[in-house]
C-alpha cells in the first residue's frame, strides 16, 4: 500500500470518529442541565443514532454497492450532516432538537459502514495486515476531538465552563463534518459494483446468514454488543463510587482508548496473520467477562485493579469489533461488501446497541436502592452473558477459509 493511500485512509478514519467523539461523550449534561430536558428526553436523543443504525445503513450500502461511488456518497452525507448539526446547536426545544438529531443520525449512520467498505476495497489483499494501522486513527480522532474541546473550554473561560454554553460540542461536530465532507472528494475513487443480477444487494447480504458459521458469528456479535452498554452507561457512576473524582472520570476512562490504540496499532497487525481470525475474535470475546468480573468485585479489589481492567475494554473492542469488520469483508462476495458491512452495523451498532441500552437501564433500576447501587449484581449479569458468548463462540465458530456464496436470485 502506498503512503499516499495510507495517509488518505487514515485521515478519513480520524475525521470519521472525531465527528462522533466531539459530541457523544459530552452532550448529555448540556441537554439535561443546559436545556433542562428530562432524562427520558435526553436518552431518546442519544437513541436516535442507534435507531438510525437500524434504518439507514441498508440504504447506504445499497446506494454505494449499485449506483454512486462510495467517496462521493460519503462526501454528500457528511456535508449535509454538518449543516444539520450546526442547526442543532441553535435549538432550545426538545421537539426541534429531536427532529434535527434524528435527521443527523440518518445521515451519519451509513458512513460508519461505508468508511470500512471503502478502506477494505483499497486495501485489497493486504487488509488483514493493514486495516488495524488505518482504523487506529479513528480512535485517535475520537480522543483528539474530546481533548481539543476540553482545551478550548479552559482557554475560553479559564474556570468552570457554563453548562449553557456546552452547545459548542455541536458546533465542533458540524465544523468537523463539513471538513470531512470536503475531504471525501479527495479519497480514492471507489466505483459501485456493476456485476450481479440481483439489483438489491442487501437482500443477498441477508443470504449470508444461511451459512452456519456466519449465523453463529452474527448471533454472538449481537449479544456481545448488548452487554457492551454495561461499560458505556454505568461506568462513570461506578468509578465515582470507588472514589474517582467526577472531573477525572473522562481521563480515567481514556485508559481503555489508549489500550485500544496499542492493540490496533501493534498487537492486531502482528497477531492476525499468525493466529487467524477465529483466535483473534476469541481474544475479544474473552476480554469482556474478565473485565466485568473485576468490576463486579471492584469494591473489594479496590480502584487500582478496576482502572487496570479498563485496558480489557480496548483489547476486547479491537479484537472483536475491528476483527469482525475484517471477517465480514473476507467472506462477503465483492459486489455486496458494502451491504454486508451494513448488515454487521445493523446487528451491532443498531439493534444490539439500542436493545442493550434498554436492558442495561432495566438492570440498573433493579439493583438500585434509594441510597446505593448493588454493583456486584449489576456487573455479574453481563459477566454471565459474555461467558456464555465465549463458550458458544469456541464451540460453533470455525476459521473462515473462503468467501461465502450469495445466490443471484434470492428467495
Amino acid at each position: 500500500m502506498s503512503w499516499s493511500l495510507r495517509i488518505r485512509l487514515s485521515v478519513m478514519m480520524f475525521l470519521q470518529y472525531a465527528i462522533w467523539g466531539a459530541w457523544a461523550p459530552v452532550l448529555y449534561p448540556y441537554l439535561t442541565q443546559g436545556l433542562h430536558f428530562t432524562d427520558v428526553q435526553a436518552s431518546w436523543i442519544f437513541a436516535a443514532l442507534w435507531l438510525a443504525c437500524i434504518l439507514s445503513p441498508w440504504t447506504g450500502g445499497q446506494i454505494a454497492d449499485r449506483w454512486v461511488p462510495t467517496q462521493v456518497f460519503l462526501g454528500v452525507l457528511h456535508l449535509a450532516g454538518g449543516a444539520v448539526m450546526l442547526g442543532c446547536a441553535k435549538q432550545h426545544e426538545f421537539a426541534s432538537m429531536m427532529l434535527l438529531m434524528a435527521l443527523y443520525a440518518l445521515l451519519y449512520a451509513p458512513t460508519l459502514a461505508l468508511t470500512n467498505s471503502l478502506a477494505f476495497h483499497h486495501l485489497k489483499g493486504a487488509s488483514e495486515r493493514e486495516f488495524g494501522w488505518v482504523r487506529v486513527w479513528g480512535t485517535i480522532g475520537w480522543i483528539v476531538a474530546g481533548l481539543g474541546l476540553t482545551l478550548w473550554r479552559r482557554l475560553a473561560v479559564g474556570g468552570e465552563f457554563p453548562v449553557e454554553r456546552m452547545f459548542d460540542c455541536l458546533m465542533l461536530t458540524g465544523v468537523v463534518s463539513l471538513a470531512m465532507g470536503g475531504f471525501c472528494f479527495l479519497l480514492p475513487h471507489t466505483p459501485p459494483q456493476q456485476e450481479g443480477a440481483d439489483p438489491l444487494a442487501f437482500r443477498r447480504a441477508f443470504e449470508l446468514l444461511k451459512d452456519r458459521n456466519f449465523l453463529a458469528f452474527m448471533l454472538i456479535a449481537f449479544v456481545v454488543t448488548t452487554e457492551l452498554q454495561f461499560y458505556y452507561l454505568p461506568t462513570p457512576e461506578f468509578l465515582m463510587s470507588l472514589g474517582v473524582q467526577g472531573a477525572n472520570v473522562s481521563a480515567t476512562m481514556a485508559v481503555a482508548q489508549v489500550a485500544e490504540i496499542v492493540a490496533m496499532a501493534l498487537f492486531l497487525p502482528l497477531l492476525l496473520p499468525k493466529i487467524g481470525i477465529r483466535r483473534c475474535l476469541a481474544i475479544g470475546v474473552i476480554a469482556w467477562p474478565l473485565r466485568y468480573v473485576v468490576f463486579a468485585f471492584g469494591h473489594a479489589l479496590g480502584v487500582g485493579p478496576v482502572i487496570a481492567s479498563l485496558t480489557l475494554h480496548g483489547i476486547g473492542y479491537t479484537f472483536f469489533f475491528v476483527v469482525s469488520q475484517i471477517y465480514v469483508d473476507k467472506v462477503a462476495p465483492p459486489d455486496i461488501r458494502a451491504s454486508a458491512q451494513s448488515l454487521l452495523a445493523l446487528v451491532t451498532l443498531g439493534i444490539g446497541n439500542f436493545l442493550g441500552t434498554q436492558f442495561t437501564g432495566l438492570i440498573m433500576k433493579h439493583f438500585r436502592d434509594p441510597d446505593s447501587v448493588n454493583w456486584t449484581g449489576v456487573f455479574l449479569v453481563p459477566c454471565a452473558l459474555t461467558v456464555a458468548c465465549a463458550i458458544a463462540f469456541l464451540l460453533f465458530f470455525k476459521e473462515p477459509e473462503k468467501k461465502l456464496e450469495a445466490s443471484e436470485e434470492p428467495a
